[in-house]
């Protein structure tokens, strides 16, 4: 039998995209088949391990150029910008599993799902990519993403409040205004691929709400105080809107927290 956390070190401590898509695919294949152990034996390496292939360039994403989608360069370039979006969320699934030991199995099994859905739609991007001949890695791409992981390294709340609900959560801002965009211009295609993300990943920031709320409520702590507190603490400037209310709220976040978002526009 296998374990989960061993997998998770194979695909956060090498390089190569198609052995680390591989891998994913084979530890949710071995948990849906009851062969994949969550003992916890080996320590936990430094996030500093983690490597990431030498393309794309990585840059701020200040010195992201900007483009329009109404061009195919600007289209592919859109696209690049979210297969790393996508790829980046296959190792924030994996290292919150690896990194934060010692809760219920429920939590490493809901984030192994996310990251073989974070592969599949990664593998989704890449292929749309190929056919407007272009690929992964070709393209600079931000670098902002990781940085927050590096930074929420040490509690699990500290994550949770960074990562799946917040930045992956713009996701739920931005992605269906994308969706309008591709929709003016008849692009099926991109519509579809949008679509279909963007109802994985509601799902996704819900689990990384729910398991917020657990954890705080197991902690004695006041969840809407504690989100405010962590982003404060975190994110640089404060998270600018429009907020998507529907789908925020469908994803775990209260009335309260997304008030004072938009009050912190």
């Amino acid at each position: 039998m296998e374990n989960i956390f061993t997998l998770a070190e194979c695909c956060l401590h090498q390089t190569e995209v198609g052995p680390k898509i591989e891998t994913t695919h084979k530890a949710i294949k071995l948990f849906e088949k009851g062969q994949l152990s969550f003992e916890s034996f080996e320590s936990v390496k430094p996030i500093s391990f983690n490597k990431f292939p030498d393309k794309p360039q990585l840059l701020p994403p200040r010195d992201m150029p900007k483009r329009s989608v109404n061009s195919p360069s600007g289209k592919i370039a859109f696209f690049h910008a979210l297969a790393h979006i996508e790829f980046v969320a296959i190792y924030l699934a994996w290292d919150i599993l690896y990194r934060f030991r010692g809760l219920p199995n429920k939590f490493y099994q809901d984030w192994l799902r996310v990251a073989d859905e974070e592969a599949q739609h990664f593998t989704l991007i890449r292929n749309y990519l190929l056919a407007m001949g272009s690929d992964y890695g070709e393209l600079p791409a931000h670098s902002g993403l990781w940085e927050y992981a590096e930074e929420t390294s040490v509690d699990v709340l500290d994550r949770l409040a960074l990562v799946p609900r917040c930045m992956e959560a713009r996701g739920l801002d931005i992605t269906p205004q994308m969706i309008d965009k591709f929709k003016r211009q008849s692009d099926n295609k991109s519509v579809n691929l949008l679509t279909k993300i963007l109802e994985d990943e509601v799902g996704h920031v819900k689990i990384g709400s729910d398991w917020f709320k657990t954890i705080c409520e197991q902690r004695g702590i006041n969840q809407e105080q504690k989100y405010i507190e962590l982003i404060e603490k975190f994110y640089v400037g404060k998270p600018k809107g429009p907020f998507n209310r529907e789908l925020r709220i469908i994803a775990g976040f209260s009335n309260a927290e997304i008030d004072w978002l938009e009050q912190s526009t």
